[in-house]
């Protein structure tokens, strides 16, 4: 391994969440320390996840196959349809065991700041999923980040389903969910309490 690679590997982990210059380069001497411990299982195993994850093509949850293993499920209630942001925010409520319906990933939230709309976040599909849903949504959770833009993307999805007229209830997780807080972040307890007491979401 030449220098100039070793510092483009600490260059690329230290984009990862969490991780700055200092922690990538610790990263990449612990990794290098004992090259056949460390080093080659997670490179084999980069690989192996880079060669079979999928994106289910109707949730855009991450799986080994598409359809993925909630969405082909016969045990989950698809009559309730959760909205999240993103794929990790979809692990921590299956963590959580609070809920047990279908999803539905946006891949992030409205932003006029960084320019995203509708269409780069999946939305239009969501919109028709609602709409053609088979058997007919009875509820649709809105369970997104309590950020700005989570919270402006909630009352997008909330008023273009009544101008369809879409007859779904909108929820929203209740107590327990600190401003600005995120899923991903959140102990269990605190998830389970909010979608236990969750709430009518008015747009």
């Amino acid at each position: 391994m030449s220098l100039s690679s070793l510092e483009e590997l600490i260059r690329i982990l230290s984009k990862l969440p969490g991780l700055g210059p200092r922690s990538a380069r610790r990263a990449v001497l612990y990794l290098l320390k004992d090259k056949h411990r460390n080093f080659f299982p997670l490179l084999e195993n980069l690989n192996q996840v880079a060669s079979t994850i999928k994106t289910c093509g109707i949730c855009g949850n991450i799986d080994i196959t598409d359809p993925c293993n909630i969405c082909s499920s016969t045990s989950r209630d698809n009559t309730i349809l959760c909205v999240v942001e993103d794929v990790a925010d979809l692990w921590a409520l299956e963590r959580s065991g609070s809920y047990r319906g279908l999803y539905h990933v946006l891949g992030g939230t409205l932003s006029a700041l960084d320019a995203r709309g509708p269409e780069e976040i999946r939305l239009p599909y969501l919109l028709d999923r609602c709409q053609k849903a088979n058997p007919p949504l009875d509820e649709i959770i809105l369970a997104l980040n309590a950020t700005v833009d989570g919270q402006t993307t909630a009352h997008y999805i909330a008023s273009s389903l009544q101008k369809r007229e879409i007859d779904i209830k909108i929820s929203r997780p209740s107590i327990g969910l600190p401003l600005g807080g995120e899923y991903d972040y959140m102990d269990d307890g605190t998830i389970m309490s909010a979608f236990q007491a969750r709430q009518k979401f008015n747009a």
